[in-house]
């Protein structure tokens, strides 16, 4: 009995030393001790873009606010300004401005967020929606004051022109520096973060016929030193191929990743569309 609860423990010390391995990881350019290096694919998908999808939906309310205050500044009489202190339409172009910085900003911040974690091109309508919806928003912040201001036959012919052009000009502007020129998308990502995992970080035994993309590649686990380097290097030292495991596990993980990405989009585009929607009924009502 108490020999087969040594080999118990016995085994189980020895999975969990695999478990927690430790390698040596040699560059094989140089010879010495080294790390692995983070590509840029990588690099983003391990960064989160909450915060910044948090400060443009906020910047976006802001904006959508500081619009509802520029149509009741600018439709205000002239006897009884919004602002004391100001014209109807001086005060008017002043929150159309703060308007027009606020959208921007937050479409900018959208933008980063979507050049860190992109959508699917596999959902094409999903995929236009999230790269355009800092230009759904700068819309949003300037149309509705347009066509209220427009509608309105109490506004003067000159406080209409000046205000429906300085509200244009605001949104071609901003709708220009919210539009993304250059879309990404997580094909993109993942192509390019394949091209790095498999030239730029591989690594490799003094045997074997193969490379592996994971340190941690169950393979590895009897190798106390690794040699990292790029593919073409360790084709150079007599691997011919990647690892089968690492291929499946990296297949995994890109779908889980796509998978997860795309769930998310799906909610963020759903609550900021719906928090436009009722801001604008809001704001025709008024």
């Amino acid at each position: 009995m108490l020999y087969f609860a040594s080999c118990f423990i016995g085994l189980l010390k020895i999975t969990t030393n695999m478990a927690e391995k430790k390698h040596t990881i040699i560059s094989a350019s140089n010879g010495q001790t080294t790390t692995r290096r983070v590509g840029v694919a990588e690099a983003q998908l391990s960064r989160s873009t909450t915060g910044l999808r948090i400060g443009a939906i906020l910047l976006w309310v802001a904006a959508f606010v500081a619009e509802f205050f520029a149509v009741k500044a600018i439709l205000s009489p002239v006897d009884d300004p919004f602002i004391p202190s100001l014209s109807p339409l001086v005060a008017g172009i002043i929150f159309l401005v703060v308007d027009a910085i606020l959208v921007l900003v937050g479409s900018l911040l959208w933008k980063k967020a979507n050049h860190i974690h992109p959508a699917s091109e596999k959902k094409p309508v999903l995929f236009w929606l999230y790269n355009n919806l800092g230009v759904i928003a700068v819309v949003l912040a300037f149309a509705p004051f347009i066509i209220i201001l427009l509608s309105n036959k109490k506004v003067d012919k000159r406080t209409k022109l000046i205000g429906v052009i300085v509200a244009a000009v605001a949104l071609l502007a901003t709708g220009l520096g919210s539009y993304d020129w250059n879309p990404y998308s997580q094909e993109e990502q993942q192509e390019m973060l394949q091209l790095e995992q498999a030239t730029e970080n591989v690594y490799w035994t003094k045997g074997g016929s193969v490379y592996h993309i994971y340190e941690d590649c169950q393979h590895l686990d009897r190798s106390d030193s690794l040699f990292l380097g790029t593919a073409t290097e360790a084709e150079a030292a007599g691997k011919q191929r990647l690892c089968k495991t690492c291929l499946r596990r990296h297949q995994t993980e890109v779908e889980a990743a796509q998978t997860v990405n795309e769930n998310t989009l799906e909610e963020v585009v759903e609550t900021v569309t719906e928090t436009a929607e009722s801001f604008s009924a809001d704001e025709v009502t008024e």
